[in-house]
């Protein structure tokens, strides 16, 4: 009898051709397709930002500058009473009369929205800031970016009004000391450049190995201890609102009632009632009694002013 063909070998051997010719295809597909690209790299942290501070101490007052609506100006009166305008950050440098720029490398959004109750706010005419900015007999005028907020560094209680002495219904926690804030990306290219009323003024480069400037008036004296008065920071306010055509008073609540007798603000009230009050020309007062104004011990106790323009 003839043997019959192994058939089932024949297909065991078929399908193990047919298998090494599959994995021959794949290998070639596998290796004609391009390679698959490495995973993308984390996308980069947000740039970090810093919030920068400068600070206003001394008889300051704010408004924004008629010329440019993106700046804001901070005007102070040059007096006898008071020392030359500095500026510090890590390095110091003192301002003559003047105006001067402070500029700030890019920042976030100016502020839109209302100031704090703390800030003392007032009015003032447009001619009588002209006149305060032509001013060139003694005044400091620092123009700079809007900041994304104002924010009250120090505070005392008093009140303030048109009329002397102010009603007891405005007394509250008044701003003392002014921050203007900045978030920036970098603490260089903060740089001071200015034309005093006299001479000439080398840009200033300023170095923050801290987030701090600070623009300070101080007293030319130390405070007398033995007046309980107020009496310096009664004469900084008088002279601030006279610089700035301006009829407020201040005055202190904690303060003995006697203190009235000798303010010397009370030339102004007098001249005020007679319909002449804030105009130039007013004697200045000289008193021992001075204020340091950047000190723990010793701060100005009158408010910063927050001015509006009207026509």
């Amino acid at each position: 009898m003839r043997t019959q063909p192994n058939s089932t070998g024949k297909q065991v051997a078929l399908a193990g051709a047919a298998l090494a010719t599959l994995f021959l295809f794949l290998v070639a597909c596998q290796q004609s397709q391009p390679p698959t690209p490495a995973p993308a790299a984390a996308e980069s942290k947000a740039v970090s930002t810093e919030k920068v501070f400068v600070v206003f101490e001394g008889p300051w007052a704010i408004v924004d500058d008629p010329k440019d609506a993106n700046s804001v100006l901070a005007l102070a009166p040059k007096t006898k009473l008071h020392r030359d305008l500095y500026v510090a950050a890590s390095n110091v440098s003192t301002l003559a009369a003047g105006t001067y720029d402070l500029s700030v490398p890019a920042h976030g959004a100016a502020t839109s929205g209302a100031l704090d109750p703390s800030f003392a706010q007032a009015k003032i005419d447009a001619k009588s800031l002209q006149h305060a900015l032509d001013d060139k007999s003694g005044r400091y005028v620092i123009r700079l970016p809007k900041p994304e907020a104002y924010v009250a560094a120090r505070r005392f209680r008093s009140r303030i009004g048109s009329s002397y002495p102010p009603d007891a219904s405005t007394e509250q926690n008044y701003a003392t000391s002014v921050s203007f804030r900045y978030s920036v990306s970098t603490l260089n290219g903060f740089s001071l450049a200015g034309t005093p009323d006299a001479g000439t003024f080398n840009p200033l480069l300023l170095q923050l190995d801290t987030p701090t400037i600070n623009f300070t008036i101080e007293p030319a004296q130390l405070d007398d201890p033995k007046d309980m008065c107020n009496t310096h920071s009664r004469e900084a306010f008088r002279d601030t609102t006279k610089f700035m055509n301006s009829t407020l008073f201040v005055d202190f609540p904690n303060d003995a009632s006697n203190c009235h007798d000798k303010d010397p603000q009370k030339a102004r009230a007098v001249k005020a009632e007679a319909g002449i009050g804030g105009a130039r020309g007013v004697p200045r007062y000289l008193f021992a009694t001075m204020y340091l104004f950047h000190t723990s011990t010793s701060d100005c106790r009158a408010a910063i002013l927050f001015l509006t323009t009207t026509p």
